[in-house]
């Protein structure tokens, strides 16, 4: 089975066990969605190779594993009150903004009502101000790390393709052009930006930022041309 066989074998058990996320957080390890949905990655994609190529070995169930993953991570990251998904399993409405990759690596659609409301409440409750974005807030997700922290830059292009994917293709390419005319002279980009002064911050430059102006400028010209190039609000809520 090659590498699909131990990211399948590993997928289906490790997400259940406490980590430090994404973010690498130094306070007590939790069950984060990520991470969580990093599983189903391995699971869905182990399965997809082996269906592909008609291999040997339990892909039935790697498949089986990861629908029932991604349910999982409906239901147990839903947190009712707060009407959005949460930073960890089990609910309790703190948010964190790799939840809008979970679109990005195919783990939920980004139209799904579930996580539309997800993606509003990123925007809205960890916003820095001028489509900047924070990774979580310190006073409701505590790192073990004091002092505070600029805006991620890569959270706003993750946004940028979540709102693409939804149809809202005017507002992803408003906030897409205003991330990219923050670029230094050379077309570089930080890691972090200071909301406040729009300082520069963090890792200069950074990769992951210009991977997110590369892959969300991709995802909306997928977008673009699957309606003709005609840009619009469709799947934006109500």
């Amino acid at each position: 089975m090659g590498g699909a066989g131990p990211a399948g074998r590993h997928g289906g058990e490790a997400w259940r066990q406490p980590d430090q996320g994404i973010w690498e957080v130094r306070s007590e390890g939790r069950v984060f969605t990520y991470s969580a949905a990093m599983c189903q990655v391995a699971l869905d994609r182990a399965a997809a190779i082996g269906e592909r190529l008609e291999l040997p070995g339990p892909v039935p169930a790697w498949r089986a594993a990861a629908d029932k993953l991604r349910q999982i991570i409906l239901d147990q990251s839903w947190d009712e009150d707060a009407q959005t998904l949460s930073e960890h399993l089990g609910g309790g409405g703190s948010l964190d903004a790799s939840l809008l990759a979970l679109p990005l690596r195919r783990v939920l659609p980004a139209d799904h009502p579930r996580m539309v409301a997800t993606a509003t409440a990123v925007a809205e409750r960890l916003s820095a101000g001028d489509g900047l974005l924070y990774r979580y807030l310190h006073h409701d997700s505590p790192d073990g790390i004091t002092g505070d922290e600029g805006a991620f830059l890569l959270c706003s292009f993750w946004l940028v393709e979540n709102l693409a994917m939804q149809g809202r293709l005017d507002e992803a390419g408003q906030l897409y052009a205003s991330l990219c005319a923050r670029a230094s002279p050379l077309g570089l980009l930080p890691e972090q930006i200071d909301p406040s002064t729009g300082e520069f911050i963090g890792n200069f430059p950074q990769a992951f930022s210009h991977i997110g102006v590369i892959a969300s400028g991709v995802t909306i010209a997928r977008a673009l041309a699957a309606t003709g190039g005609r840009a619009g609000t469709a799947g934006a809520p109500e």
